[in-house]
């Protein structure tokens, strides 16, 4: 599936440096703003530790993780919903992702360069809510005037279209992302084509000194992105960009040693990484043989035929029925066969949801 989690924030905060580290794509990062032009793209794979468990199981040939993308798009400056510094690109970029991560500095460094002179975590999330609240109340307002006039024109079905716009557009007024705003499942559909940027999940970064690396806490300033954070329904990870572009670089017991030098069991990315994946809205299956055990990604709420269509369309096309077992039925057993012997291997049509975790094997005909 092509989800992307858009890695954002000011000039000079961390960004190329943590999505370096999170797909090793060498990515130009430089202590000057606008050393990332165009959105690097890469492709990282989901820490998911069911893997191996089932492949303890199953003795596969290979084992493959799932995967989404992370995009590092060109830092933003105050004025960039009007075009100033490189807005235009980062709203354009930022339209294309489904999810938003956003890093913010929250550490003292006098020798790396802050575009407003100063540490103020809030001040800087304020800076990029603000111009893509301005960028949406430009795109609401343009959809409000053809709404209303289709709706002099007789069409009643755009009266329920501009009262929603006017909800939305009051809370832009009063500095609230349109995420803010409760929508009912018709109202979602009125608006599905509308690129509203401040409807996007975000997940806060708050990036902290390498010798704050192990804390999980955070310091001061981790605190008052948390505290924003919780107010909007959002999570915050404290990480160390720069410490995990080391940790990123080393395999092995080398990795293990300097993890465990920090205090910590896993790196941050990977937290990071399991968080914009959970942001995302996306769960995991699994299909498990001896060819490979391998994890697939599908969205919350998708049924067995669209889950088999992520593998291949056909098997979507042609699906009969799935045979499925939760993954810590499969672990509790400590085999397939055993697992059906106690009756947790369950057959299932068209309208099972897929849980996450399940264990799935597709019947179909094409």
């Amino acid at each position: 599936m092509a989800l992307k989690a858009g890695i954002v924030g000011l000039p000079n905060v961390g960004k190329s440096t943590l999505f370096n580290a999170i797909t090793q794509a060498g990515a130009e990062s430089a202590n000057y703003p606008f050393c990332t032009i165009d959105p690097n793209v890469g492709v990282v794979e989901v820490p998911d530790e069911r893997l191996q468990k089932l492949a303890d199981i199953v003795i596969p040939n290979r084992i493959v993780p799932t995967a989404f993308e992370f995009v590092d798009i060109a830092g933003l400056v105050k004025g960039a919903s009007q075009g100033e510094g490189l807005g235009n690109k980062f709203l354009a970029h930022i339209r294309e992702v489904d999810a938003i991560v956003h890093v913010v500095r929250c550490f003292v460094d006098e020798n790396i360069t802050h575009v407003s002179g100063k540490i103020d975590p809030l001040g800087d999330i304020e800076t990029i809510n603000l111009e893509l609240i301005l960028a949406d109340v430009d795109s609401v307002e343009k959809r409000l005037d053809r709404s209303r006039k289709n709706m002099k024109g007789g069409d009643k079905k755009y009266a329920a279209e501009v009262e929603l716009l006017e909800r939305i557009k009051e809370a832009l007024y009063n500095d609230k992302p349109a995420r803010s705003v409760e929508f009912s499942d018709e109202e979602k559909l009125i608006i599905r084509d509308l690129p509203l940027l401040t409807l996007k999940p975000v997940l806060y970064a708050a990036n902290v000194s390498e010798a704050e690396a192990g804390d999980t806490v955070g310091n001061e300033y981790v605190q008052l992105v948390r505290e924003f954070a919780e107010k909007e329904g959002a999570e915050c990870v404290p990480i160390s960009a720069k410490v995990e572009s080391e940790i990123a670089e080393l395999e092995g017991e080398d990795k293990e040693m300097f993890l465990s030098e920090l205090g910590l069991s896993e790196s941050g990315l990977n937290r990071l990484i399991r968080s914009a994946y959970k942001l995302l809205g996306l769960y995991t299956y699994f299909t498990a043989g001896v060819q490979e055990v391998r994890a697939w990604t599908i969205r919350k709420g998708m049924k067995a035929p669209q889950a088999a269509g992520v593998i291949h369309t056909d098997f979507e096309r042609g699906f009969i029925r799935a045979e499925v077992v939760s993954y810590h039925d499969l672990v509790a057993a400590g085999s397939m066969n055993a697992a059906k012997e106690k009756g947790q291997l369950r057959l299932e049509g068209k309208e099972y949801v897929v849980a996450d975790g399940d264990v799935m094997h597709f019947r179909f005909n094409v």
